[in-house]
């Protein structure tokens, strides 16, 4: 069964310690310019980009956050669940659920840009079962669907 939710943060100091914690169980260190990130991308209730953030950054800090490196912690960050990957958007989504893997079904919004997903274990084991039968070991199945939300339509 699918279930839908979005990627509103109330607390964003508690999401910041599930993500320190899954960061760390999974090997690797918490930093403050980590934490920087993950703390901006949690603020963003929709989709943002490396560049965005790393131009929040830059303002906050009152110094240059070049996007690259904004980019290797965000990819830190999707590659050990932390962060969710809109492909077609080159944007991230803090994950509301930190460390924890599961599959969605992206909603992306043409008209405003908003993003919500579907978590659906079914459709995501169904991805996996397609490329095993070609032969592919799936990693990191992405289903995203573009259309127009319901505010916009």
């Amino acid at each position: 069964m699918a279930s839908a939710h979005d990627h509103s943060h109330g607390n964003v100091d508690a999401l910041k310690v599930l993500a320190r914690d899954a960061l760390i169980a999974c090997g690797e260190q918490w930093t403050n310019m980590r934490e920087a990130v993950f703390l901006e991308l949690a603020r963003h209730n929709g989709p943002t980009s490396a560049y965005q953030i790393a131009d929040d950054l830059s303002q906050s800090r009152g110094k240059r956050v070049a996007p690259n490196s904004v980019y290797r912690i965000l990819d830190l960050f999707v590659a050990n669940n932390l962060a969710v990957k809109i492909e077609s958007a080159n944007a991230f989504l803090a994950n509301a659920h930190p460390g924890e893997e599961h599959d969605c079904v992206f909603l992306v919004c043409d008209a405003c840009g908003g993003a919500s997903h579907v978590d659906s274990h079914e459709v995501g084991q169904s991805l996996r079962d397609i490329a095993t039968s070609q032969k592919f070991r799936a990693q990191r199945p992405v289903l995203e669907i573009r259309g127009t939300c319901n505010d916009c339509d």
